[in-house]
């Protein structure tokens, strides 16, 4: 990084659905675009924003991070300012919740020893409203205490192969998941199947994969045994359907 600049470190909140990911595509629009075309329009010129996480076409993001490299020397506050008056001023759904000056040292995603995400599920029988978007509408309703139960088979470490899309890029697909819990929870549109996990790092599709392989659990096409043989099958064409993506959101990311 040359001397002249300073390091910004963001907290960033978006609605996935417009999006094709965050990731910058050709044509395309991205939630990395969207914060990169604010800063251009703040004279910086062609910067580059790195995000804690690459989400999905489709997948919310309420606590990522991410960093860029700045020429002037803004006051965090006002550059916040700034930033969401473009994005808002382009229709771009993308917030800066938090803004902070930072030490070179600091990256976005090389930095984060943990991340969290939730799928929500809301089972009723009427299409989604309010909530369209922004869950996944199952018409069963499901056991909750079975698909936890059936969750806990995938803790710890393991070669999710079964789990990882095809298009993966990770060089390895053993992963350690600390944490992977389902509860019930009340929401505007009734109850929500919450299915919350933590990990270091994910591979592509991985937490998809696991809703879809705990949805058919909940439904009672499933058993916990059948999520276990899944995973030691080490196949992807053992996995259970992906569920969609509008029912992911990146929740946090620690340091």
């Amino acid at each position: 990084m040359a001397d002249s600049t300073t390091r910004y470190r963001f907290l960033i909140e978006y609605d996935g659905s417009p999006f094709c990911g965050w990731q910058r595509q050709n044509d395309m629009p991205s939630v990395q675009g969207a914060l990169e075309a604010a800063l251009e329009k703040l004279g910086e010129g062609a910067c580059l924003v790195q995000g804690a996480g690459r989400t999905d076409a489709g997948v919310h993001g309420l606590g990522q991070v991410a960093h860029c490299d700045l020429q002037r020397p803004w006051a965090p506050f006002r550059l916040m300012e700034a930033l969401n008056a473009h994005l808002r001023q382009a229709g771009d759904p993308v917030a800066v919740l938090e803004c902070e000056k930072s030490n070179d040292e600091f990256h976005a995603r090389f930095s984060a020893v943990q991340r969290s995400y939730v799928y929500r599920i809301i089972s009723r029988r009427a299409p989604l409203t309010v909530a369209r978007g922004r869950a996944w509408n199952v018409k069963a309703e499901l056991d909750v205490t079975t698909m936890d139960v059936a969750a806990k088979r995938l803790l710890g470490e393991h070669d999710f192969t079964t789990f990882r899309s095809t298009e993966c890029q990770a060089k390895s697909p053993i992963k350690t998941l600390d944490t992977l819990d389902v509860r019930l929870t009340q929401g505007f549109s009734g109850p929500v199947v919450e299915i919350s996990t933590t990990a270091r790092s994910y591979l592509h599709n991985q937490v998809r994969s696991f809703a879809g392989a705990l949805k058919l659990v909940g439904e009672g096409k499933w058993t916990a045994d059948d999520v276990q043989a899944s995973l030691e099958a080490r196949d992807r064409t053992a996995c259970a359907p992906v569920a969609p993506p509008h029912g992911l959101y990146l929740v946090s990311v620690g340091y």
